[in-house]
């Protein structure tokens, strides 16, 4: 099982990226799994179903299923966030995780920058894992980095970046 992130500011378009990008791993006969980080408090649970009532009363995990998905609530209930790490093995098998967000973890990653968003570029500040930089002005980034600049709306280009540089066969 391989791993590749996407990093950037908030606003930069990474779920956009990678909302594309997906389709096009898949079609090139990839099982595809994802890992998305939020820096705030979320749910997916709904107040008044069943599911939310009995986390709510103090369940740890809470699993629904149906013939068509299943889902897995964990409470961490003060407990740390557990690593990336620790998430990815909780996985089914597949060939590629990718990683949305864990700007620090040292995993290989495609940073999405867009100057327009008004934060500076990751690359280069002490994130030595950003292995390419896809934007919307490509210009902007003139010395800025030795790294490949990928057109941002390119996405065939990417998703081959991404194969290429993690050595999948198509």
């Amino acid at each position: 099982m391989k791993v590749f992130g996407l990093a950037g500011w908030s606003g930069s378009g990474k779920t956009t990226l990678l909302e594309a990008l997906i389709p096009r791993l898949t079609a090139a006969g990839l099982r595809v799994s994802l890992i998305k980080h939020a820096h705030h408090r979320f749910d997916i649970d709904h107040p008044g179903k069943d599911s939310y009532r009995l986390r709510e009363a103090g369940c740890s995990e809470v699993l629904l299923i149906s013939d068509q998905r299943w889902v897995l609530m964990h409470e961490l209930r003060g407990a740390p966030e557990p690593s990336l790490e620790e998430q990815i093995a909780r996985f089914s098998d597949c060939d590629l995780v990718l990683v949305e967000g864990f700007k620090e973890t040292p995993i290989p990653k495609l940073e999405v920058h867009r100057p327009s968003v008004g934060k500076p570029l990751i690359a280069g500040t002490g994130v030595e894992t950003i292995v390419a930089v896809a934007t919307d002005d490509a210009a902007s980034l003139a010395g800025r980095t030795s790294l490949p600049i990928l057109e941002l709306d390119d996405r065939d280009a990417i998703a081959d970046f991404i194969l290429r540089h993690l050595e999948f066969h198509q």
